[in-house]
């Protein structure tokens, strides 16, 4: 029986990715048929890159508001009031600091190896982002829709078929699977650190609620970066302090004086949840 039970539990977790890949993909395909239409151009060409940013932020939106309502009313992520009750407003605020802090040693790394976005992902985001609808899309829809499905649905099950000797198992491959789901390295990558410390956070608290603020807060970063930073949106880390190595690397000290204490903090006051 209960191997019968973990069979069950990887077709949940392939059903759930699958719902969330053609989500995705309905969106993309509603918004490349409205601009076809509107702009009288072809099908294939809005397809390709020529739908607006936002069109494309509008049916994220969409998207992502009926990916909550399915995997919720599915019981596929079960969502409750339980851990907002146990006032866990020390492990929101160290979650917010984690993120923060994260963000240049992150880039950093991303510089290092040398990971950059396909220009077309390039283009896609700038576009997005240019729009008023950008950050409703990707700084506050767009997190809450990938934590219900990646950390309350798939390794919420991912835990069940591996339970809490082996939970980081349970994480790792939840990682990956986050992070194959952006399909090109640079993001996938960085979305598997990420989705290392979302999970970590999860299994410990049983909620999604640390992860959305985590997310949240490296969205808005990059949306704010964006918008009120434009001249960093093809340089370097390094341009961000003026071109000098100095504050640079004074600067990833500083994050790091950030993200450890954090790290430890959140160890600390995250209560384990019992399985």
């Amino acid at each position: 029986m209960k191997h019968k039970d973990t069979w069950t539990n990887v077709l949940y977790i392939i059903l759930f990715v699958a719902v969330f890949v053609l989500l995705q993909f309905l969106s993309q395909y509603l918004s490349a048929g409205c601009i076809a239409i509107v702009q009288g151009i072809p099908f294939r060409t809005s397809m390709n890159g020529g739908s607006s940013g936002t069109a494309v932020a509008v049916t994220t939106v969409i998207s992502s508001l009926l990916t909550f309502a399915l995997f919720t009313r599915a019981g596929w992520a079960p969502v409750s009031r339980t851990y907002l009750r146990s006032r866990p407003w020390g492990v929101l605020f160290w979650a917010f600091l984690l993120a923060a802090g994260s963000i240049l040693p992150m880039e950093f790394m991303a510089e290092k190896i040398n990971l950059t976005l396909p220009s077309q992902t390039q283009q896609l985001f700038e576009s997005i982002m240019r729009t008023s609808w950008g950050y409703l899309a990707l700084g506050i829809m767009a997190p809450i829709a990938e934590e219900v499905v990646f950390r309350g649905a798939v390794l919420r099950t991912l835990l069940d078929i591996f339970g809490s000797r082996a939970h980081w198992a349970a994480i790792v491959f939840s990682a990956l699977v986050f992070g194959a789901i952006h399909q090109n390295l640079a993001q996938g990558t960085h979305a598997f650190l990420v989705g290392l410390l979302l999970g970590w956070m999860y299994y410990r608290t049983g909620s999604i609620l640390p992860g959305v603020l985590f997310h949240w807060v490296n969205n808005t970063v990059a949306y704010l970066m964006f918008n009120f930073m434009p001249q960093m949106n093809d340089g370097k880390l390094i341009d961000l302090f003026h071109g000098s190595e100095r504050m640079m690397y004074g600067g990833l000290f500083f994050s790091l004086c950030i993200l450890i204490p954090s790290l430890f903090q959140l160890g600390m006051r995250m209560k384990k949840v019992k399985r």
